[in-house]
Formats: structure tokens, C-alpha cells, sequence
């Protein structure tokens, strides 16, 4: 890193700064030219030329000048903080305020290296670097400013949103947050319960798995900005959470691109479970959609968008009663045969293709067709037969409710 000098010129170089020194003159130049070339600038109403534009530029100058004499430009360094600051909160963009300093530091050189300036050539470097070492620090001042300043007001708009998400889910008025939060509250809603499984960075121990599973919201999080803009409502957590899309943001193909679109940002499988609602029903729809995620986790089923259509008898089978309880009995007999009762899990979530079946549970077909004789020994229902197979799967689905781990202990 190199640390250029901060005091006055050196001897032969102080000439060439009396351009700068018209603090009044250069002032209306600069002004002038922001104006007729810097485009945020001519959007500008006459008085916040006249007044704003022409108070930071002055300033800019005073601290130019004053570096050069080897002041302390502290109080006036953080004045210019301030109006950066400003800037960041009425939406000025950051890369028109950096190229209005860069023009003004080009006409700068114009008048300092102008024809006719006079110096040996180690003035010269010397006077380069220290124009480099000026722009570098008005620059820097403002946009630390500026970005201190976005991500506050960013901080600020989350929270809103959040508070916004969490009141729907909770079923509260909505009207106000809405409004503090600039974001119109739709007539419907698809609720989509998320799940976002770990990735290797998190199973892996030589890695933070915090941080990695962080790295991992971030990303699911700037998709979803990028696909749905503000509309679309969330609160997640690393494990997922719950969406809300408004009706007439996304169509059904579209929800399933998104959830796609998700799962690609983020490298890892995502799942997510859907139902529709209008706003004032939100929050039994979303309990219902988390109902239907962990019936979908606890039957292993393949990640992607499932709608309550797709899940109706899976989640019929799975509402306490006697039924359920009757059903889970039929794998009683399997009970002391882990081996079959997990092959008979996997078989049936791989839509009973042998060869896959074969190839997850790394065993011979002949051993696949071998363990399915014997569930059909075992419990009387043959799963290579239509009416056998629908009640085992039946029970497998009543079973997993009552024994599998909850979505509570999941997400602990």
C-alpha cells in the first residue's frame, strides 16, 4: 500500500494549483458544466442547483485547497459525508454523483496542467500524485457515506417488509404497514411453505457451516429479489420459511420456474409446498402449506413446487384417527426387517423402478425382487400387485406422520 504525502506542494509545484485557488470562479464553471452534462443534474429544479449542487462543489474546493496548504479538513470532510448521505436517501445514484466528482476532477486538471505551466518533471509526478490522492479521498468520503447511508435505509425497508409479511401471516391489519412500507397489499395470494436443504459447504467440517448455510439464504434471497421484485413477501430462515406471491404476479408455470429458478441460485435442492388464498385467509393456508411440506419431506419425495391437488390423499391419509393408526399397522410385520421396510420406502418414492431402486440402495435387482416376495410374506400385501401396493403406500404414508421427525425437530 502506498501512502502518499498530505502536506503542502512541493517546491517548483505550488504554481501550478493557483487555477484552484478562484474557489468562486471554478465554482459557477463546474456548476455549469454538471449542469449541461451530468444528467441527474438537469432533472434538477433551479433552486437545488443554485443551492445544493453549488454548496457541495464550493465545499469540494475548500477541502482541495485546504489539503493543499496541509490543513486539517475534518469538520468540512464530514460535511461532505452528510450532503452523500442525503444523497443516498433521496435516491440519487451513486454512479451519476462519482462521475459529476470525476468531470469536476478532470476540469480541474484542465486548468492546473493547462499550456503554459512550468515545472521539472519530478514536480510534475509529485503534482500528479497528489490529484490522485485528492480524488481518491473526496471520492472515498462519499461513497463510504453513501453505502453506509443505502444500507441503512435498506435495513430500514426490510424491517418494514418483515413486520408487513408477519403481520398477514398473523392474520392483523395490514394497512398502515403497507403504507409506511410503499407496498400494495394484494386482493390473493399463493402461499408457498420452503424448504432449503443443506448443502455440501455445510457437511463439510472444514467449513463454517453457518456462514456456508448464510451464504446459502443470501443467494435464495437475490433470486427471489431479482424474479419477484418487492411484491413478493418472505420470511426465511437457512432451513426456509414461507412466500407470499401475489395471484397476479406469477401464473402456475411461473411458480414453478421460480421455485426452479430458487434452487439454481441457491445449489442446493429447494421444495416448496403451495396453496392458494385470499389475503384474509393467508394464515390458515400457510399453516396448511407447512403441513403439506412436511408430509412431502417425510415421504422423501423428489424436490420441486407441490400444490394441494397433487397431495390430497397423502394428506387425507395423514389426519389423526382411528384410520391412520389402522393403516400404520400393516407394516407392523416389518418392524424387525429394517432392511425391507426401507426397501420398500425407496421403491415406492422411486415410482417402483427396480433398477433405480437396485442402484440407491447399492444391492442387485434379484436381491430388490427377493425383498419385495418377502414384504408380501410378511404383511399379506403383495407390492408388485396394484391393490397391494396402494395400501402399503397407504400405510407408509400414515406410518411416516405418526413416526417420522417432526418439522419442530427438523428445524431445531
Amino acid at each position: 500500500m502506498i501512502t502518499l504525502p498530505v502536506d503542502g506542494p512541493p517546491n517548483g509545484a505550488a504554481s501550478m494549483w493557483q487555477p484552484l485557488r478562484d474557489v468562486r470562479g471554478l465554482t459557477g464553471t463546474l456548476v455549469g458544466h454538471f449542469v449541461d452534462t451530468v444528467a441527474t443534474c438537469r432533472t434538477l429544479p433551479g433552486d437545488a442547483i443554485s443551492g445544493d449542487v453549488t454548496a457541495v462543489t464550493r465545499l469540494c474546493l475548500e477541502i482541495v485547497g485546504g489539503r493543499l496548504d496541509g490543513r486539517d479538513e475534518t469538520e468540512r470532510l464530514n460535511r461532505l459525508s452528510v450532503a452523500a448521505a442525503g444523497w443516498a436517501r433521496e435516491g440519487v445514484p451513486i454512479d451519476a454523483i462519482l462521475h459529476a466528482f470525476h468531470e469536476g476532477f478532470r476540469l480541474g486538471f484542465d486548468a492546473v496542467f493547462a499550456e503554459g505551466v512550468q515545472g521539472d518533471r519530478a514536480a510534475m509526478v509529485a503534482a500528479f500524485r497528489r490529484a490522485v490522492e485528492l480524488s481518491d479521498l473526496l471520492c472515498t468520503t462519499v461513497t463510504r457515506a453513501y453505502v453506509s447511508e443505502h444500507r441503512e435505509i435498506a435495513g430500514e425497508h426490510h424491517s418494514a417488509v418483515h413486520t408487513l409479511t408477519s403481520a398477514l401471516l398473523a392474520g392483523q391489519p395490514t394497512v398502515t404497514m403497507a403504507r409506511e412500507c410503499g407496498i400494495a397489499v394484494a386482493d390473493a395470494y399463493s402461499v408457498l411453505a420452503l424448504s432449503i436443504r443443506r448443502n455440501r459447504e455445510q457437511a463439510d467440517p472444514r467449513m463454517n457451516a453457518a456462514v456456508a448455510a448464510r451464504r446459502t439464504l443470501r443467494r435464495v434471497q437475490a433470486a427471489l429479489a431479482h424474479h419477484g421484485g418487492e411484491q413478493v413477501l418472505s420470511l426465511l430462515s437457512v432451513d426456509g420459511g414461507t412466500l407470499l406471491v401475489p395471484v397476479e404476479l406469477l401464473d402456475g408455470p411461473g411458480l414453478d420456474d421460480l421455485i426452479a429458478a430458487l434452487s439454481h441460485a441457491a445449489r442446493v435442492e429447494v421444495t416448496a409446498a403451495l396453496v392458494p388464498a385470499n389475503t384474509e385467509d393467508i394464515p390458515a393456508a400457510a399453516e396448511r402449506a407447512h403441513e403439506l411440506l412436511d408430509m412431502v419431506e417425510r415421504l422423501d419425495c423428489a424436490p420441486g413446487l407441490y400444490r394441494f391437488g397433487d397431495l390430497a390423499l397423502e394428506y387425507q391419509l395423514t389426519r389423526p384417527g382411528p384410520g391412520r393408526a389402522r393403516l400404520g399397522e400393516l407394516l407392523a410385520p416389518l418392524d424387525k426387517h429394517p432392511e425391507l421396510y426401507e426397501t420398500l420406502r425407496v421403491h415406492i418414492a422411486n415410482n417402483m423402478n427396480r433398477r433405480r431402486t437396485a442402484r440407491l440402495l447399492h444391492i442387485h435387482t434379484n436381491t430388490v425382487d427377493y425383498r419385495l416376495r418377502r414384504i408380501a410374506q410378511l404383511t399379506g400385501l403383495d407390492p408388485t400387485q396394484g391393490s397391494g401396493l396402494w395400501q402399503l403406500r397407504s400405510a407408509m404414508i400414515a406410518r411416516s406422520f405418526h413416526t417420522g421427525p417432526t418439522l419442530e425437530a427438523r428445524l431445531a
